[in-house]
């Protein structure tokens, strides 16, 4: 007999995909607060909102990040950075970031922030990165108490305008061992590439330290190829455009792939098994997709790439990963085995040590995508 936890039809249903175990692998901190939350902070440091009803500021991040660029999307995250200026509301927004991912059923997540961001109030580096973690250690623990469990991951993040990746790779790793998993640069891409950070990425690598890596987003391939063969990302953040490498024909092989060439780097990509963090309704609002049924993802999926689904920005697209994952049900035809299947994809492809990825994939998410 079928559960709710345990869908049997082809399509899930929206609550049968929120009850089902996520994994979330590319999800901003600063773009995921509560509007209440943002409020409170914001009346407490005297800074000033749009609006100070919470409901009518989410609307309000929601319709200023719906412009179709990603220059005027990442305004927005003034009002949210201006909030996480000290120890207490830094660990605040991590708990309840926390809390907010495990009540929409995600097991494991790794949420990304950039420490540089945070430093008006006289915090250090250092200082910022301690009230994150004790901020998300908290979460677990309260999570765990409300009977939703999860594991969270830190990936810090170098501003890619600005001069400081190799200082954020050693501060990376100074915390490799209190939470911190990963490293990442992001910001705006044209004119900043990659390999302006190349010291830093050099750094990373001699201490086995991972890298994702912010591109094929607002700029194109040169910006995936820089990041992968430069750089040596083992994910690639976003990454809609290698789209652009491939040429799409009619009808489908015999292998029910949809008939298409592939440049050589999009076959790089594929042929490799390198992760593409995909976000479908942050693509559409930053213009790099014009919806989430006609989001590269599904072809991409269809091809062999392996793709994983994200959020990216929660508050700013109005978001959860339930929410995307019954996106691409609704709007692009998925069904119960590829939401298993880009789930499985992304727990591979994260920080997380294979042993504990093992015991994810064998005790937690497997179960509970098979037949009652």
């Amino acid at each position: 007999m079928s559960t709710p936890e345990t869908p049997t039809e082809t399509a899930p249903t929206p609550e049968q995909v929120r009850r089902l175990p996520k994994v979330s692998l590319h999800d901003h901190l600063d773009g995921g607060l509560r509007p209440s939350t943002i409020v409170e902070i914001a009346a407490a440091n005297g800074h000033a909102l749009p609006t100070t009803d919470p409901e009518e500021l989410g609307v309000w991040f929601r319709d200023a990040a719906d412009s179709g660029s990603l220059v005027r999307y990442l305004e927005t995250f003034d009002h949210t950075i201006a909030v996480m200026q000290d120890a207490e509301s830094l660990a605040r927004v991590a708990t309840e970031a926390v809390l907010d991912l495990a009540t929409d059923g995600v097991v494991y997540g790794e949420l990304r922030y950039a420490p540089e961001q945070h430093l008006q109030r006289g915090l250090s580096l250092d200082e910022v990165v301690v009230a994150v973690e004790e901020g998300m250690r908290r979460g677990e623990q309260l999570a765990a108490q409300a009977g939703t469990p999860i594991r969270v991951g830190t990936l810090v993040t170098a501003m890619r305008h600005a001069d400081r990746g190799l200082e954020i790779a050693e501060l990376a790793l100074r915390h490799r061992d209190a939470g911190v998993v990963g490293f990442d640069i992001a910001g705006a891409e044209i004119g900043f590439p990659p390999s302006n950070h190349l010291a830093a990425f050099d750094r990373l690598h001699a201490e086995n330290f991972p890298v994702t890596i912010h591109a094929g987003e607002a700029f194109g391939l040169p910006s995936i190829a820089d990041a992968l063969h430069t750089c040596g990302a083992e994910r690639i953040g976003h990454g809609v455009r290698i789209v652009e490498d491939i040429e799409f024909g009619e009808g489908r092989d015999r292998f029910g792939m949809p008939a298409a060439t592939l440049g050589r780097l999009a076959t790089w990509v594929r042929d490799r098994g390198i992760v593409l963090e995909l976000c479908p309704s942050s693509n559409v609002q930053t213009g790099a997709a014009t919806s989430v049924a006609e989001h590269p993802i599904t072809a991409l999926k269809d091809l062999g790439f392996s793709i994983s689904v994200n959020t990216d920005n929660r508050l700013m697209s109005g978001t959860s990963l339930s929410r995307e994952f019954s996106l691409l049900v609704d709007e692009a035809g998925w069904d119960l085995a590829d939401v298993e299947r880009a789930t499985i994809t992304a727990l591979s492809a994260s920080f997380l040590p294979f042993p504990d990825r093992l015991a994810l994939a064998s005790d937690v998410i497997r179960p509970a995508y098979a037949p009652a």
